[in-house]
């Protein structure tokens, strides 16, 4: 599965007072695994900010004034997310902006739900969460989610933060390093044949690949207080 973690930045808080998408962070998850591949772009809004706007992203007309309009970046960026499904953090506010930008420029371009699904990463917390603050400050610190470094609301750098909390919110699996980009230049392929009367062959693990399970074990164990490794196969078993 295909999985865009999407985050805006515009002028204002309502796209029905004329205010526009001045920023657009995107990062990609195949099977809930970031692959490395972004998409983040600085937009010309063509319009004032908001009081108060420009302060909480850190953006001014100054510095995009030389940005592209939203025109001319459409194209690549419905590329980037097409059949993908989206999680966005509040989606009926980024949703409104980025259908109101592609109305802008005919009804031919449809709109995003109609591209891709989306899923609602703030109403999946109220569900986890009911009656907690569930920003995504606030799901940073419940979630683990180091954003020291953010200072200033980015669509990218939120994008990447919504990430991590997403896949420890829906399954827990960035706990287990499901988080990192997959390394596929480190796999390695083996075929044994076992003998059904023969003796099973021996594998020797590397001891680098030993210790940092072990600290993943530690790790998981240490915020837990427990892990699937520390229980018996048979209590394993009895739990299933």
């Amino acid at each position: 599965m295909r999985q865009i973690v999407l985050d805006t930045e515009t002028t204002g808080l309502e796209w029905k007072k004329g205010n526009r998408v001045v920023e657009i962070g995107c990062v990609e998850l195949i099977e809930r695994r970031p692959t490395g591949r972004t998409y983040h772009q600085y937009i010309r809004p063509d319009c004032d900010f908001e009081q108060g706007a420009a302060e909480v992203t850190g953006l001014s007309l100054e510095f995009l004034a030389d940005k592209p309009p939203f025109e001319d970046i459409a194209d690549a960026f419905l590329a980037f997310i097409d059949g993908a499904e989206l999680v966005i953090h509040n989606a009926a506010f980024d949703v409104g902006f980025l259908d109101y930008e592609l109305s802008r420029l005919g009804a031919h371009y449809g709109d995003i739900r109609a591209r891709a699904r989306v899923e609602d990463s703030l109403l999946l917390a109220r569900q986890r969460f009911p009656g907690q603050r569930n920003s995504l400050d606030a799901l940073c610190k419940r979630m683990g989610v180091d954003n020291a470094h953010r200072q200033l609301h980015g669509a990218l750098l939120d994008a990447q933060l919504l990430a991590e909390v997403y896949l420890a919110l829906t399954a827990g699996q960035h706990e287990i390093g499901f988080a990192a980009p997959v390394d596929t230049g480190r796999s390695v392929a083996r075929l044994v044949t076992l003998q059904p009367s023969g003796a099973r062959p021996a594998l020797r693990v590397p001891e680098d690949d030993l210790a940092l399970h072990a600290a993943r074990v530690a790790a998981i164990r240490a915020k837990a207080g427990t892990c699937l490794w520390d229980v018996a196969p048979d209590e394993v078993a009895a739990t299933a």
